[in-house]
């Protein structure tokens, strides 16, 4: 499974490039727009082709679920701990995110699948994850309930690692969003992925 993660500021474009994303084969997308409000955040949706609304996950303003469409939500590590999540477990799909295998082999079925954090040096977090050994604690792994999404770092060079390493998963951010060809590194992570599966 890929999954992309969307830029926390709006990037010229965007919109487009994620529905050309969706028409070569993503899976899901995780709309995090922290900084924006309901009504930029309900606009950024509608420009988002409706077929692929039930692929969209978002991490904010989660009312705006039951007007478009959308019944995945992702929650914030700190708002699982504070419980907050609740109210929208029962009829959705939710996900979460973990820096450590202990705490994701502790979770429950609630979740379909958790991000777990950082697996390379982020790109976008510029020295973040330098000394993480997150990669190969995914050897400890003993919850096959959930899905584990690897988070961080990741590029068409490095893709095959996740795999390798024992992830389901596969989220994008910084090597798609920093790039000048966001569509063709999505696309190369795609084809290495299933490269990977072979």
């Amino acid at each position: 499974m890929i999954l992309v993660i969307t830029p926390e500021i709006m990037v010229p474009n965007e919109t487009d490039i994620i529905n050309q994303m969706f028409q070569k084969g993503l899976d899901l997308l995780h709309i995090r727009k922290p900084q924006a409000t309901l009504q930029k955040l309900a606009s950024f949706i509608s420009e988002i082709d409706l077929s692929f609304r039930s692929r969209l996950v978002l991490h904010t303003h989660y009312e705006l679920g039951k007007d478009h469409g959308i019944s995945r939500f992702h929650v914030r590590e700190t708002d699982r701990l504070e419980g907050k999540y609740k109210p929208f477990a029962d009829k959705n799909i939710m996900s979460t995110s973990v820096h450590d295998m202990n705490t994701y082999n502790t979770l429950g079925k609630e979740w379909e699948y958790v991000f777990i954090s950082p697996f390379f040096p982020s790109i976008s977090k510029k020295g973040y994850g330098e000394n993480s050994t997150i990669r190969e604690e995914v050897k400890h792994r003993d919850n096959k309930a959930l899905q584990l999404i690897a988070l961080g770092g990741i590029t068409p060079e490095n893709i095959c690692k996740v795999f390798e390493a024992g992830a389901d998963g596969a989220a994008l951010l910084g090597a798609v969003w920093e790039s000048e060809d966001p569509l063709g590194v999505f696309m190369k992570c795609r084809e290495n992925y299933f490269i990977s599966k072979k």
